[in-house]
C-alpha cells in the first residue's frame, strides 16, 4: 500500500495508491497543483527574513514499502525533489530532468532493487 500526504499550510490531505506508479502520478499531480498557487511574499521575523525560495509553501509526501520521498513547493513557485526520513537529502535532477521526473526515477530505482 502506497501513501500520498499533502501538506498545503493547516491544510493536510492524505490518499492511498495500489501501486507505485499511480501513487507517483498523484504525487506529481499536487505537487504541480501547489507549485502554480499565487506565489509567497518575503516573511520578516525581525530577527530574520525568509525570502520565498527559503520557504517550503507546500509539501507531498510518499510513502510505500522501503520507501520516502517527496517534492517540496518553495513559496517563489519552485519545486524539489527529496529523500529520506529524519534526514531529507536533495534528488539531484539529472540532465534535462525536473525534479518531477527525478522523484519519479528515484522511486522507479527504489522499488526495482531486489531485497
Amino acid at each position: 500500500m502506497w501513501r500520498v500526504t499533502v501538506r498545503s499550510g493547516p491544510k493536510v490531505e492524505k490518499a492511498k495508491a495500489a501501486s507505485w506508479e499511480e501513487a507517483v502520478d498523484l504525487a506529481l499531480r499536487e505537487a504541480r497543483v501547489l507549485a502554480n498557487r499565487p506565489r509567497r511574499g518575503t516573511v520578516d521575523l525581525r530577527v530574520r527574513t525568509f525570502a520565498p525560495e527559503q520557504q517550503v509553501a507546500g509539501r507531498v509526501e510518499l510513502t510505500g514499502p522501503g520507501v520516502r520521498a517527496g517534492i517540496d513547493v518553495r513559496g517563489d513557485g519552485e519545486a524539489e525533489a527529496w529523500s529520506g526520513r529524519i534526514r531529507r537529502r536533495v534528488v539531484e535532477p539529472e540532465e534535462r530532468e525536473t525534479p518531477y521526473d527525478a522523484l519519479r526515477r528515484y522511486v522507479a530505482q527504489s522499488v526495482s532493487v531486489e531485497p
